[in-house]
């Protein structure tokens, strides 16, 4: 007999599914938008925007949502866990191509997360993932992450909070993609992905993650289509299940956070 839980992550693996469908449709009538006022104003367009929303996340069904989260905790009855951020501008420099890989493969790297919210510490998967570690490097040194919201918080069926668009609207990316790695890590079993994993977000086509990632603050049952790279340290976690503890501002399980999660500081550290 299927459990009401078991019920209600696949509701959210079908959802989520669904979203991925009507996302990648809408991305593709504005391209076919977007080349023909191109061509009719003969501009030359340099570069590539890379639209990767939230691949684990966006709620489009808000109806169906309602039916099936369980209901946040509302902004106005919430006390925001949170410090105020640091004074600073987000950066909003793009780049035609994905660097060059110059890290050190056979090294290790951390990753610092230094938030309103507390310090979340990120062992990086540097074998495994070094075009991803790689361009967090590159973006954390080019200060691309400085100042940026942590957009998006899921409280039901998919446990995460993401972060990593300086736009703050899902839609945002540094101009470039990098490819799919690490799909098979050993500690993605059963298509979940454990608490503490680190991961990239993507359209939901292969090779398209940019600078969105996620963290997962709980075990989350997904398809193995996104790059882990990172592991959270324990008093990172603490972090993280306090911003998730403040829920998100919908009460349907998929919002922005009711914490004001900002990362104020991004650093990439070999060790």
């Amino acid at each position: 007999m299927v459990t009401q839980e078991q019920r209600k992550r696949q509701l959210a693996r079908e959802k989520f599914l669904r979203q991925q469908q009507r996302r990648t449709a809408s991305r593709r009538k504005a391209r076919a938008r977007n080349a023909v006022i191109a061509s009719v104003l003969g501009v030359i367009l340099v570069g590539s925007l890379a639209l990767y929303t939230t691949g684990v996340l966006k709620d489009d069904d808000k109806t169906n949502a309602a039916a099936e989260a369980t209901p946040s905790p509302s902004p106005s009855a919430v006390k925001d866990p949170c410090e105020k951020p640091a004074e600073g501008a987000v950066k909003t420099q793009t780049w035609k191509k994905e660097p060059a890989v110059t890290i050190d493969k056979s090294a290790k790297y951390t990753m610092k997360l230094a938030t309103t919210c507390g310090d979340i510490d990120v062992a990086l998967k540097t074998s495994a993932a070094p075009h991803t570690v790689n361009s967090f490097n590159f973006l954390a040194g080019k200060g691309y992450f400085d100042h940026t919201k942590c957009h998006r918080l899921t409280t039901n069926g998919i446990f995460v909070l993401q972060c990593g668009d300086p736009t703050g609207s899902g839609s945002g990316g540094p101009g470039y993609t990098i490819p799919d790695e690490n799909l098979k890590d050993a500690s993605l079993k059963a298509n979940v992905y454990p608490a503490g994993t680190v991961a990239m977000a993507n359209t939901g086509q292969a090779n398209s993650g940019g600078s969105q990632f996620f963290l997962v603050y709980e075990d989350s049952q997904l398809p193995p289509s996104y790059t882990p790279f990172g592991t959270v340290s324990e008093a990172g976690m603490a972090v993280l299940k306090k911003i998730a503890g403040a829920g998100e501002n919908t009460g349907a399980g998929d919002g922005a956070p009711n914490a004001t999660v900002v990362i104020d500081k991004a650093t990439v550290t070999k060790s």
